[in-house]
C-alpha cells in the first residue's frame, strides 16, 4: 500500500463556489438519450457487454496521410491548382499524333515538379508522425488484477483504471475516483488546453475519495452513463451506477487529455474517452486555410496567361485554316511540295476547317511554356528557405526564454511585408503577464517609491510630476533606490520604501493598520507553499500570478506564509511587542473564492486569541459599497490613490476586514451550510446571497496596487511600426482607465493627439441599466453610440477641413459593452469609418468574441493585410481571423502558439519580422513571380513568332528536351537563389528607413502595372531575340564551307539568345549578389552548353536535331558568338534604360535609399526624396521629437 502524504487538506470543506458546485442538475434527466449514450464499465473493459461496445482506441494520429491514402490524396492536393491540371492534359495528349514534341520531354519535367511537392509533403508528415509515435508510446500505470502494471498510452481501453503521478500528463479524458489528499481533491494545469497558468481544483466524488489501495481498487465496479464525445472543455454530464445508488457527475470529476497533474503526489482515474473520442482531440480542428494576396493575384495571373495561350492558339489555328484551305484553290496546289493531294486530317485542304480545330489542340500544346511549370515547386522551395532563415535569426531570439522566432508556416511569408493594421492584445503581449508589487495605501497613506512605464510616459507629457506624497525629495529617493536595488531582486515584488522595509513599519503612526493588511494578503488565499529541497526557500503555487505577488509581498514585508493544512493556515510574522519572529496559526474555517460575478475573494479565520475574523479583497467597484459607516475612515484617500494608480497603469484591489461575533457566525454558518448542500436550481443563488450576508459592514485598511510592467523595447517597437505606416489597434479586457495609460506608456497614444471616447457611462443610461427594463436599456445604448459615432466623425472632418496644413491625429477609445452595439450591423460601417479615421484604436474590456469580431470587420472592411498577435487563449479566435496570426510564447501557455503562423517571444520582435523579413520576403517573392512569367513569355512568344514565320505549321523551333529543359535546369537554380538571398538594403538599413516598409502596404512592387511591365518587357525580348536572330543568320553563309543555317542551328542560336537573355536580366534585377547568386547565373548558361554538348553526342535517333550542332556547327561558327553578343545587349537594352530612367527620375523608396547609401549619407534626408515620402517622414519626425520632451 502507498504512503499518505503528510498534508491532508480537506479543502471540501472549504471551498463554496464553482469548484465544488452540485452535480444535480437538468442536464442528467437527458442520459440515455441522444448524445447522452455513452456506457463505461469501470475497471472491467474485457466484459463481454464492454467488448460489444467496440469503442476506438487511445492511439492518437495527427497526420495528413496514411501509407494508403498518400499517393491518391497527394494527388488530389496537386491537380487542386489548375495549371497542373493543363499540364496533365498536355501529357496525355503527348501520347497522340497532335504534341508538337515527344512525350517523355512533357511527361518528365511534371513527373520531376510533382514529385519534388509529394516529396516535401511526405517529409512533413513523417515528422508529425514521428511526433505521434511519440506521444502514444508514453507509459502509465493500469491496474490489471490487484497489481498495477506499465503499459504504453495506445494500448489504454475505455474502462481502465490507471494511476496518474505528479508533474505527468493524462493519457486520456478520466473520471477521477481519488487522490492523495484524503478528500480526493487535486490540482491541474490546463494550460495545453486552454493557454490558463492558474491551476484549477478538480474533486473526486465523496463515495469514492476513499479508494487509497490496491485491494479495494480491484473490487471497484461501477458503471458510468455519459455524454457522447464532444468538443466542450468546460461541461460534462453523467451518471456513476455504484453499489445500486446514482451519483451525478460534473466536469469537476473529469480530467482531460493533455492536462497535467500538478502539486498532489498522484490520482487514481477511470479511461471515459480514448483516442479522439477524448476533447481536447474534438477540438483539434485544422486551422483555417489562409493563402496570401499575392498567390490569390497569381491564380489570375495565371488565368491571363492561359486566356493568352488560347488567344494566340486561336489566332495560329485561323491563320493556318486559312492557308491550307488556299493551297486547294482553282484545282491547283499553291503549296505543292506539301503535297496537299496526299496528306492526313492534320492537313487535308478538302477539310481545312477540321484541320484548324486539331491544329488549335497542337498550339495549345506547344505554346504551354508560357505557363511556368516550375512556379509552384520554386515558390514551395523558396518560402520553406526563408522559413529557415527566419527560425534563425539570432535578433529574434529571447535569451530569457531560450525561445527563437518560428515560422510555423511557409505559406505567408511575403504577407508580413504588406501589413497595413496589427491587432494586438495587451495583457502579456504589450505587458509581460508577470505581476510586481510595487505600491500600497494603508489608512490612507501611499507606500512605494517606484515609478512605473506609465508614469515615466505622464512625466515625458507634462501631465505628471515627482509624486508628492512620497514625501521624500528626489535626490533621496534616489539614493535610497539605489539601497534597495543592490538587494537581490525577488520575482514578484518591486516594492521600494523604506518606511515599511525591514521591519520598519512598526515605527509607522498606523502600525497596527499595516500589521491587518499584510496579514489579509498572507492569509486571504488558495495558494500552497512548497519548500525547496535544497535551498529551504519558500515558492507558492497560486491561481493567479496577482494571488503569488500578494503573497510575496507579504513575505518581503515581514508576514511569511509557510504551511497550509486543512483547517489552518501558518505564518512567520513580525511580533509587534517584541520585534522578533514568531509563529501564528490560524484556524481556517471557509474560503469564499473569488468570481468574476462576486469581483472579490474572503476567509473567515480565528486567530490564536480565539476572535473571529473576515478578510477580505476585491475590486473597489464592489469592496466600497461593502464597508460600515466606522469602516469609511480612510475612504476619501484610498479611492483618490486608487485612481492615481489606475492612471498609473497598475492594477488594484482593496483591502479590508471584519471581526465577527460567535452567535452571528453560528447562525451565519448554518445558512451557508444549507445553501450549499441544497439541491434546487437555484442553488449558487442561495449560496451568494448567504455569503453576501457575511461580506458587510466592513473596515477598509487600504488598497494593493500590482503592475504588469511592458515588455522590452515595446514604445520603441511601435514607434517604428507607426514610422512604417501600419496602424494598431489594441483589444483588452482591461478597465478603460488602465488601458489608456498604457497606450501613453507604449507611445501608441500622444500628447499631440485627440482622444474620442465611446462610451455607455452616462448617468442616464446607467440609470436605464440599474432599472432592468432590458429592452429600453438596449434601445437606448444603441442610439447612444449612434450619437457618439456620429459626433467623433463630424470632429474629425471639421478639423482636417479647419487645418489642412497640419493634420492632427485622433485616438478612439471605446469600451466592451458600447463595442457589442458598434458592431450591430446597422451600426457597423460607421464605427469602421470612425476607427480606420484614428490613428490609434484602443477597445476595452473585449471579449474573445469580440476580438475575432474586430480583427475581421478590419480585414474586410479595409481589404489590406491584418496582423493580430497575442499571448493567450483568448485570443485564437483573432489569430485565427486576421490575414496573419502571430503568438507570443508567453506565460499564459501555448494555445495561442499553436493556433498562430508565426511566434515570436516578445512583441519587440515583431519590428524586425515585419520590416525586415517581411519586406526582404515581400520584395523576393514579387520579384520571383514577375520573372517567371516574364523569363517564360520570353521564351514562349520565340515560338510563336517561329510558328508566324512557318505559316503556323505546328513545327517547333526548338528540340524538344531544350524546351523540357528551359524551366527545370536553365533559368529555375538563378530564380530561386533570387527568392532566398536578394536584398535592396541591409537589415539596419530596413530598421532605420522603416518608410521602405510602405512599398509592401501600397503593393508597389507587384501592383497590376509592374505585373503588366514585365510581361511587356518578356514580349519585347521576344521580339527581338527572333527577329534579330533570323536577320543575322539567314540567307547567308553560317560555316566556313559555306553551308547557311538550317531549322538546327537557328533553334540552338535563338536558344542560346534566350537563355543568356533571361539569365542575364537576373543579374541586372539582383541587388544584393553572393557567390550563390554567380555560381546559379552563369552556372545556369554554362549547364546549357554542356548539355548541348554531351547531347549532341548521342545517336541521332536521340539527339534529333541537336546532334553534335555545337560542336560541328555553332562552336567553330564566329558567326554564332558575334550575333549571340548582339542580340542579347539588345534585347537588355530596353529594361536598362527604363531602369535608368526610373531611378534618376521616378526613384522608388529602395531606389533612394540605395542612393544614399552608395553616397555615404545614408542616415541623412536626401533632397532627392518623393513629396509624399518627405512629408510623412518630417511629419514622422515631429511627433517623435515632440515625445522625447
Amino acid at each position: 500500500m502507498p504512503q499518505r502524504p503528510k498534508r491532508r487538506i480537506r479543502f471540501s470543506k472549504l471551498y463554496s463556489f464553482s469548484c465544488l458546485k452540485s452535480p444535480f442538475r437538468h442536464e442528467q434527466s437527458q442520459i440515455g438519450q441522444r448524445g447522452y449514450s455513452r456506457i463505461v464499465y469501470c475497471n472491467d473493459p474485457d466484459k463481454p457487454e464492454a467488448v460489444q461496445l467496440n469503442y476506438i482506441g487511445n492511439y492518437v494520429s495527427t497526420t495528413k496521410y496514411t501509407a494508403f491514402n498518400f499517393i491518391p490524396k497527394s494527388l488530389f492536393e496537386q491537380f487542386r491548382r489548375v495549371a497542373n491540371i493543363y499540364f496533365l492534359i498536355v501529357a496525355c495528349l503527348s501520347f497522340s499524333p497532335l504534341a508538337p514534341f515527344t512525350a517523355l520531354s512533357i511527361v518528365a519535367p511534371l513527373l520531376v515538379v510533382m514529385g519534388a511537392t509529394m516529396a516535401k509533403e511526405a517529409v512533413e508528415d513523417w515528422r508529425r508522425r514521428k511526433q505521434d509515435i511519440e506521444a502514444n508510446s508514453q507509459k502509465v500505470n493500469v491496474l490489471r488484477g490487484n497489481i498495477f502494471v506499465e503499459t504504453r498510452w495506445k494500448k489504454l481501453r475505455v474502462g481502465d483504471l490507471i494511476k496518474v503521478h505528479k508533474d505527468e500528463y493524462f493519457p486520456a479524458d478520466l473520471l477521477l475516483l481519488s487522490s492523495s489528499y484524503e478528500d480526493g481533491v487535486c490540482y491541474v494545469d490546463t494550460m495545453n488546453l486552454d493557454g490558463e497558468t492558474n491551476l484549477k481544483l478538480k474533486h473526486a466524488l465523496e463515495v469514492t475519495e476513499n479508494l487509497h489501495d490496491e485491494k479495494s481498487l480491484e473490487k471497484f465496479r461501477g458503471v458510468i452513463k455519459c455524454e457522447d464525445p464532444n468538443e466542450n472543455l468546460y461541461s460534462f454530464v453523467g451518471t456513476l451506477y455504484y453499489e445500486d445508488k446514482e451519483y451525478p457527475l460534473s466536469v469537476q470529476q473529469i480530467l482531460l487529455r493533455d492536462s497535467k497533474l500538478k502539486n498532489t503526489e498522484y490520482v487514481y482515474a477511470v479511461v471515459i474517452f480514448t483516442g479522439h473520442d477524448t476533447k481536447v482531440m474534438q477540438n483539434a480542428t485544422d486551422p483555417p486555410s489562409k493563402r496570401s494576396k499575392i498567390e490569390r493575384k497569381m491564380d489570375k495571373i495565371i488565368y491571363i496567361l492561359f486566356s493568352t495561350l488560347v488567344f494566340i492558339s486561336f489566332i495560329g489555328s485561323v491563320y493556318f485554316g486559312i492557308e491550307t484551305k488556299m493551297d486547294l484553290g482553282d484545282s491547283n496546289y499553291r503549296r505543292w511540295y506539301l503535297r496537299p493531294g496526299n496528306t492526313t486530317v492534320f492537313y487535308d485542304p478538302r477539310r481545312a476547317t477540321l484541320s484548324a480545330i486539331l491544329h488549335f489542340l497542337t498550339a495549345l500544346m506547344l505554346y504551354g511554356y508560357l505557363i511556368p511549370i516550375s512556379l509552384y515547386v520554386s515558390i514551395e522551395i523558396v518560402k520553406v528557405l526563408q522559413s529557415v532563415f527566419i527560425n534563425h535569426d539570432w535578433e529574434m531570439y529571447c535569451e530569457e526564454a531560450d525561445r527563437p522566432a518560428h515560422a510555423r508556416t511557409s505559406n505567408l511569408n511575403e504577407e508580413l511585408g504588406q501589413v497595413d493594421t496589427i491587432l494586438s492584445d495587451k495583457t502579456g503581449t504589450l505587458t509581460c503577464n508577470s505581476m510586481e508589487f510595487v505600491k500600497c495605501s494603508i489608512g490612507g497613506t501611499p507606500y512605494g517609491r517606484g515609478r512605473t512605464e506609465v508614469e515615466k510616459a505622464l512625466a515625458r507629457r507634462g501631465r505628471s510630476q515627482e509624486p508628492e506624497t512620497d514625501g521624500l525629495s528626489s535626490d533621496f529617493q534616489d539614493q535610497n533606490n539605489d539601497a534597495v536595488d543592490s538587494r537581490q531582486p525577488v520575482k514578484g515584488f518591486n516594492f521600494r520604501d523604506e518606511r515599511i522595509t525591514n521591519g520598519k513599519w512598526v515605527n509607522e503612526p498606523h502600525s497596527d493598520i499595516i500589521q491587518k493588511f499584510f496579514r489579509v494578503l498572507a492569509i486571504c488565499h488558495t495558494a500552497i507553499p512548497e519548500e525547496e529541497d535544497q535551498s529551504g526557500e519558500i515558492s507558492y503555487e497560486a491561481e493567479s500570478p496577482d494571488e503569488a505577488a500578494f503573497v510575496i509581498a507579504a513575505r518581503e514585508l515581514g508576514f511569511e506564509f509557510f504551511a497550509r493544512t486543512q483547517s489552518s493556515i501558518s505564518l512567520h510574522e513580525l511580533d509587534f511587542d517584541s520585534g522578533e519572529k514568531v509563529d501564528r496559526v490560524y484556524e481556517l474555517l471557509h474560503v469564499l473564492e473569488f468570481s468574476s460575478s462576486r469581483k472579490r475573494m474572503s476567509v473567515i479565520v480565528r486567530n490564536e486569541e480565539g476572535r473571529l475574523l473576515l478578510l477580505c479583497k476585491g475590486a473597489d467597484s464592489v469592496m466600497l459599497e461593502r464597508l460600515s459607516q466606522d469602516g469609511r475612515k480612510f475612504e476619501a484617500e484610498t479611492v483618490d490613490h486608487i485612481k492615481r494608480y489606475s492612471e498609473a497603469g497598475l492594477r488594484t484591489l482593496a483591502i479590508a476586514y471584519r471581526e465577527l461575533g460567535e452567535e452571528e457566525y453560528k447562525l451565519w454558518e448554518r445558512e451557508f451550510f444549507k445553501a450549499k448542500t441544497s439541491v434546487a436550481a437555484d442553488r449558487d443563488a442561495l449560496v451568494d446571497a448567504a455569503a453576501d450576508k457575511m461580506e458587510r459592514d466592513l473596515i477598509l485598511l487600504g488598497a494593493t496596487a500590482v503592475e504588469d510592467r511592458l515588455q522590452k523595447g515595446v514604445p520603441e517597437c511601435i514607434d517604428k511600426l507607426a514610422q512604417a505606416g501600419i496602424k494598431l489597434w489594441v483589444l483588452t479586457g482591461d478597465k478603460m482607465e488602465t488601458a489608456v495609460n498604457i497606450g501613453y506608456a507604449c507611445s501608441l497614444l500622444r500628447q499631440d493627439m485627440k482622444q474620442i471616447v465611446v462610451t455607455l457611462d452616462s448617468p442616464d443610461i446607467l440609470s436605464l441599466e440599474k432599472q432592468g427594463d432590458k429592452e429600453a436599456f438596449a434601445k437606448a445604448s444603441l442610439e447612444s453610440i449612434k450619437k457618439q459615432i456620429g459626433e467623433g466623425i463630424s470632429q474629425i472632418r471639421s478639423t482636417k477641413e479647419s487645418s489642412k496644413e497640419h493634420s492632427t491625429e485622433f485616438g478612439l477609445i471605446i469600451d466592451g459593452k458600447s463595442l457589442d452595439y458598434s458592431l450591430n450591423p446597422n451600426v457597423e460601417k460607421s464605427f469602421f469609418h470612425l476607427a480606420i479615421n484614428c490613428a490609434s484604436v484602443i477597445c476595452c474590456r473585449s471579449s474573445p468574441k469580440q476580438k475575432a469580431r474586430v480583427t475581421r470587420l478590419v480585414k474586410l472592411g479595409t481589404g489590406k493585410t491584418t496582423l493580430s498577435i497575442g499571448d493567450g487563449a483568448n485570443d485564437v479566435g483573432m489569430l485565427q481571423e486576421a490575414d496573419i496570426g502571430v503568438g507570443i510564447s508567453g506565460a499564459e501557455g501555448m494555445q495561442a502558439v499553436m493556433a498562430s503562423d508565426f511566434a515570436v517571444a516578445q512583441f519587440r520582435f515583431l519590428e524586425r519580422l515585419l520590416l525586415v523579413h517581411g519586406h526582404w520576403c515581400y520584395r523576393r517573392i514579387a520579384m520571383m513571380i514577375c520573372y517567371f512569367f516574364y523569363k517564360n513569355i520570353a521564351f514562349g512568344f520565340t515560338l510563336f513568332w517561329f510558328e508566324a514565320y512557318a505559316s503556323f505549321s505546328g513545327q517547333p523551333a526548338y528540340n524538344d528536351w531544350y524546351m523540357s529543359f528551359y524551366n527545370v535546369f536553365f533559368t529555375s537554380l538563378p530564380v530561386i537563389a533570387l527568392g532566398v538571398f536578394d536584398q535592396d538594403v541591409s537589415a539596419r538599413l530596413c530598421l532605420e528607413n522603416p518608410c521602405l516598409y510602405l512599398e509592401g502596404i501600397e503593393d508597389l512592387l507587384f501592383s497590376w502595372l509592374r505585373i503588366l511591365g514585365w510581361m511587356f518587357n518578356g514580349v519585347v525580348a521576344s521580339l527581338i531575340i527572333f527577329f534579330l536572330t533570323t536577320k543575322s543568320v539567314l540567307n547567308q553563309p553560317f560555316r566556313s564551307d559555306g553551308h547557311v543555317v538550317d531549322l538546327e542551328i537557328l533553334g540552338v542560336t535563338m536558344y542560346t539568345c534566350v537563355v543568356w537573355t533571361v539569365n542575364c536580366q537576373m543579374a541586372l534585377s539582383i541587388n544584393y549578389f553572393t557567390w550563390i547568386q554567380h555560381f546559379f547565373i552563369w552556372g545556369s548558361i554554362v549547364l546549357w552548353y554542356v548539355f548541348l554538348l554531351l547531347y549532341g553526342y548521342f545517336p541521332p535517333a536521340i539527339s534529333t536535331t541537336a546532334y553534335k550542332v555545337l560542336a560541328e556547327a555553332c562552336a567553330p561558327s564566329g558567326l554564332y558568338w558575334l550575333v549571340t553578343l548582339f542580340v542579347v545587349v539588345c534585347a537588355l537594352l530596353p529594361y536598362f534604360s527604363y531602369r535608368s530612367f526610373q531611378t534618376r527620375f521616378l526613384p522608388m523608396y529602395h531606389d533612394i535609399i540605395q542612393k544614399r547609401q552608395v553616397e555615404g549619407s545614408e542616415t541623412e534626408t536626401s533632397k532627392d526624396l518623393p513629396k509624399n515620402v518627405e512629408g510623412k517622414l518630417s511629419h514622422l519626425r515631429e511627433r517623435l521629437k515632440q515625445r522625447d520632451l
